[in-house]
């Protein structure tokens, strides 16, 4: 990603600390960390450091699987299992319990945000995806052209940029909005400031852009921004 788009998309952390609501968050599965760990193992084995990954990862098995086995004879030694069969059970059945507790887990913060969630919020997650969706559009974009295709450059980039970088400001202006409201219902908000947004500056940007690509961006960041301008408008009048 280039180093004008760095910051642009609403990463998954920042979404969540906006909202204060564990959003879009997905089931970890234990096994995906070990297929990473198994991948750079393998690349680490084809580099010129192979013989000695090779080493050290077989002489740390030996040594754990040591170690393992003079445990179970000193405080288990009435289990008549080999050790190694009982080991790979005790990983088989860690390895369940821990993925069925990281479920219960996903599952009680999933029926917590269900439970949270407001149609405002929604309409603004949905704009979130949409926005995040334009920035990684563009990456790819530019990874297309930097494979020797210059036909498919973004024309005007700084103004598509500056278009993005104003629909950001009122995302997060937004969600901070609702955010707020949602926590305190009880009272109006009064941080006038939350609701200034960039709009008019947005609509002077996309005069007479409408058929070219940036004018599409333009565009797309201006949809987005309509629709943020409506839920805080809908915000303000039902509290």
């Amino acid at each position: 990603m280039r180093d004008d788009l760095q910051g642009l998309e609403i990463g998954q952390s920042e979404l969540q600390n906006l909202t204060n609501l564990p959003v879009n968050e997905q089931l970890l599965i234990i096994t995906n960390p070990l297929k990473k760990l198994v991948k750079i193992y393998i690349q680490k084995i084809k580099s010129s450091e192979g013989a000695t990954v090779i080493f050290i990862g077989f002489a740390t098995f030996v040594f754990a699987y040591l170690i393992f086995d003079i445990f179970i004879k000193i405080f288990v030694a009435w289990i008549t299992i080999p050790p190694l069969i009982l080991l790979i059970i005790l990983g088989i059945w860690v390895g369940g319990f821990t993925q069925s507790i990281l479920y219960l887990i996903w599952k009680s913060r999933s029926k917590f945000v269900k439970h949270s969630m407001t149609n405002s919020l929604q309409i603004l997650l949905t704009d979130v995806e949409r926005y995040n969706t334009v920035i990684r559009a563009i990456d790819i974009n530019d990874q297309i052209e930097e494979a020797g295709n210059p036909e498919v450059l973004i024309k005007e980039r700084e103004s598509v940029l500056e278009a993005l970088k104003l629909t950001k400001s009122d995302l997060v202006r937004a969600l901070k909005t609702e955010k707020i409201l949602r926590e305190n219902k009880s009272f109006i908000l009064s941080n006038t400031e939350l609701f200034v947004n960039n709009l008019a500056t947005l609509t002077a940007m996309q005069v007479n852009e409408q058929a070219t690509e940036h004018g599409r961006l333009l565009n797309e960041a201006l949809q987005i921004a309509l629709d943020v301008q409506h839920e805080m408008k809908r915000l303000q009048t039902q509290h």
